[in-house]
Formats: structure tokens, C-alpha cells, sequence
């Protein structure tokens, strides 16, 4: 429609660099995620736990779990590996999507480290995602090197190179699980809460239209 070539994600990073993703592209990215997620055995139900820094594939990996009827849980970048390991464990996750690394207030967040760390213990795991945020495209080590575990880790932008852009969406009922987000867990063990897809879309479309006022331009 008339509305795939504008902008959908507007992104700027720490360090200043700068990215836009139109809908049309923001749709075919999400279709080649749904299709890696399934090439490593996500099936609708699953979960999926997601530990990346504030960029596009974020948002990426969500639309793409919605789009395959895998419920995901947004683990914050700055939460501990024990942290992770929890919710892991709770949601019996059998898919983690990280990164190398993350910019946070100037100083470097070794993700891919923590997450290693995290998953000494998380048993549900099968595969893990690493979008290469701090590397060069050559691969070279970046500021926080990382080790890839043979088999069990594959970097997001060499999955996503074979994938293909047609993926069609799980029809699922308003009720079935969209996402679970933790609690905070400051007064004792995280609690998962389940939000609905039904529910999520009427919420986001409410919010956006009364809180928002949002146009077309």
C-alpha cells in the first residue's frame, strides 16, 4: 500500500550512528526472522528470550516471534546474568537472541559474555541468535570479544542472508499468549506477566489513537 516506502523506524544509536527502516523493509525483515526463528525449530507456543541493546532487530525479533505465534520475553540489556538465567528458566525459553555487545552511557555492555554466563544453567535452550552490533562487518574482534558455541550459536546477519521474505502469519485466537514481561523481582522471585494478543493489539491501538493522536504523517 501507499504506506510501505515511509519511514516505520526511525533509530539512532549511542554512538551516534543512524538507521531507517521503511515498512516495506521493516516487513520483509521481519518475514526473514520469522523463517530463522522456524529454520531452528521455534514453533508456535514456544518461547523466546530476547537480551539485546536498544536497536532495530529488537523490535525485529519481537515482530518476528508475534508473526510465528512464539511468545517472547524482553529481558532488559542491563539486568545481571542470574536475572536472565531466572527468567530463562521460568519461561522455559528453548531460543535466546543477543548480542556482542551494547553501548550504555559511554561504557560497553558485554552481552554475549553475560549471556554465556547466564546459560551455565538453562538446561531449555537449544540455540542462540548474536546480532553483531559492536564487530565490524569483517568480523574483526570488536571491543567485547565473544565466543561462538559450535552448533548452539549463529550470528543473526549470516541466518538472515539465505532467509526468505515470504513467512505467513500464525492466525492465533485473541486469547493465546502474545508476550510475557517479569517483574522486577526487588521483593522477591520475578513474576512472568502473560499478555494476550487480542488484548496487546486493542491496548496498543487505543493508546495510539487517545494518548497519541497519531496520523498518518
Amino acid at each position: 500500500g501507499p504506506r510501505r516506502n515511509k519511514a516505520a523506524l526511525i533509530w539512532e544509536g549511542e554512538p551516534g550512528d543512524c538507521r531507517t527502516l521503511t515498512y516495506f523493509d521493516l516487513y520483509r525483515q521481519v518475514s526473514q526472522f520469522a523463517n530463522v526463528l522456524k529454520s531452528l525449530g521455534v514453533r508456535r507456543g514456544d518461547r523466546v528470550a530476547i537480551y539485546l541493546p536498544l536497536i532495530p532487530e529488537l523490535a525485529i525479533a519481537m515482530l518476528a516471534c508475534a508473526r510465528i505465534g512464539a511468545a517472547h520475553s524482553v529481558v532488559f540489556g542491563g539486568f545481571s546474568s542470574e536475572s536472565l538465567r531466572d527468567r530463562i528458566n521460568d519461561a522455559q525459553c528453548n531460543l535466546l537472541i543477543t548480542a556482542d555487545g551494547g553501548w550504555r552511557r559511554g561504557s560497553i555492555v558485554p552481552l554475549k559474555q553475560m549471556a554465556d554466563e547466564a546459560l551455565t544453567g538453562t538446561p531449555s535452550i537449544t540455540n542462540v541468535v548474536v546480532v553483531q552490533r559492536l564487530t565490524t562487518e569483517a568480523g574483526q574482534a570488536g571491543p567485547a570479544p565473544v565466543h561462538m558455541q559450535e552448533g548452539r550459536d549463529h550470528w543473526y546477519h549470516r541466518l538472515m542472508q539465505d532467509a526468505s521474505f515470504v513467512c505467513e502469519p500464525e492466525r492465533m485466537d485473541a486469547e493465546d499468549l502474545l508476550y510475557i514481561l517479569y517483574t522486577s523481582g526487588t521483593t522477591g522471585k520475578p513474576k512472568g506477566i502473560m499478555h494476550t494478543t487480542g488484548g496487546y493489539l486493542t491496548g496498543t491501538y487505543a493508546t495510539t489513537k487517545w494518548v497519541f493522536d497519531m496520523k498518518e504523517d
